[in-house]
């Protein structure tokens, strides 16, 4: 372990000092609450995994939750059956049919998509869901299933304290204009590229 001078500690303690002060400042000045739309983009893993990452916060504070999958089917996935302990405060719909090159047909797929879409509004419309995950719903507008502006419309109205995660690859410019925060996943470096397959516990 390095030795610290007295004279290194105490200029340490008077930066700390002084950056306290800016950062509280700072968090003094934020004084506004609202229901956020949430977007988690770009082409790195990880997006769906944030928004139930912040779906376990929410159910922390005994919030009621909503999750919609666009896309995924009826998978058994570990965050699935993991939120089926906490089925008094989660509802999970995954309404999907599988990634389009599998279904291979587009009005089923937007049929799908439709229904899915149906059942989020309904959540939305609900005071008593404080959260909803729309997992995928980026997928489902890059391929036209839905209709963006009427989508991003009816985001942009939610009510003021509801919170909404939209998830998927390539986000609309309409929706990230809407946003209130947007994170973009990038991909630095993935382990499909080297041969691994997807891996319970990991990717589902």
């Amino acid at each position: 372990m390095t030795a610290i001078s007295p004279e290194e500690a105490a200029r340490h303690r008077e930066k700390m000092v002084k950056r306290k002060a800016v950062q509280d400042a700072e968090v003094a000045a934020k004084t506004r609450e609202k229901g956020l739309l949430i977007v988690n983009t770009g082409p790195g893993k990880g997006k769906s995994t944030a928004a139930f990452g912040l779906m376990l916060r929410a159910l922390g504070h005994g919030w009621k939750v909503g999750v919609v999958q666009f896309i995924k089917g009826s998978w058994e996935t570990g965050e699935r059956r993991a939120m089926e302990r906490f089925s008094d405060l989660v509802e999970w719909h995954s309404m999907g049919e599988g990634f389009t090159w599998e279904t291979q047909d587009k009005a089923r797929d937007i049929a799908a998509a439709s229904r899915a879409w149906d059942k989020a509004k309904e959540l939305m419309a609900r005071d008593d869901v404080r959260l909803v995950i729309l997992d995928e719903l980026n997928i489902a507008l890059r391929y036209d299933y839905l209709p963006l502006d009427a989508v991003v419309a009816t985001l942009t109205a939610r009510r003021s304290d509801l919170h909404v995660v939209v998830t998927g690859r390539n986000a609309k410019p309409e929706m990230v204009a809407a946003a209130d925060l947007v994170t973009e996943a990038g991909l630095v470096k993935h382990h499909f590229a080297a041969g691994v397959k997807a891996q319970e516990g990991i990717e589902f």
